[in-house]
């Protein structure tokens, strides 16, 4: 009999290959007999997410978040679909929870700063976008979007 971590691990090796579906079904299987594990549900997410079967993913990124609430990138996932999906008008005020999550639990978060500012330009938060945006370039320097962003938040919303 196959143990709920070698599922797991056989799960994510399709993930990596680009097999969302066979992922999924082995680590639903990881799953049945692991219940109480925060790693599969993240996965399963990442899979589902790959597949855009986005209420799935939240689901999965929430129980993960339930069972660990240190999981980083669950709280940055969950984010990013809100933000990029165009099929629901998102919660901003919870992807901005989850952002704020994710940089306390990792302040270095490249991806979640990145995020954050875009999401801050959505709101019209031009000046919490660009501390945001210097936040970030001052970790990366040579951050090619971050960069572009914030010259367009100066020479279009910022008078």
């Amino acid at each position: 009999m196959t143990d709920y971590k070698t599922l797991l691990d056989d799960g994510i090796f399709d993930i990596r290959n680009g097999r969302f579906n066979d992922a999924i079904n082995k680590i639903n299987q990881s799953i049945e007999l692991k219940r109480d594990w925060e790693i599969p549900y993240f996965y399963r997410a990442v899979a589902s997410q790959a597949l855009e079967k986005f209420d799935d993913a939240m689901l999965d990124y929430t129980k993960a978040i339930q069972l660990n609430p240190r999981m980083t990138d669950a709280y940055y996932n969950r984010a990013y679909i809100n933000l990029t999906r165009k099929d629901i008008n998102p919660d901003l005020q919870k992807t901005a929870e989850d952002l704020e999550k994710a940089l306390e639990l990792d302040p270095k978060f490249i991806d979640a700063l990145y995020a954050m500012a875009a999401l801050q330009k959505k709101l019209e938060n031009y000046h919490a976008a660009l501390e945001y945006l210097e936040k970030l370039l001052q970790l990366e320097p040579d951050a090619v979007n971050a960069r572009a962003l914030k010259k367009l938040i100066l020479q279009k919303y910022i008078v």
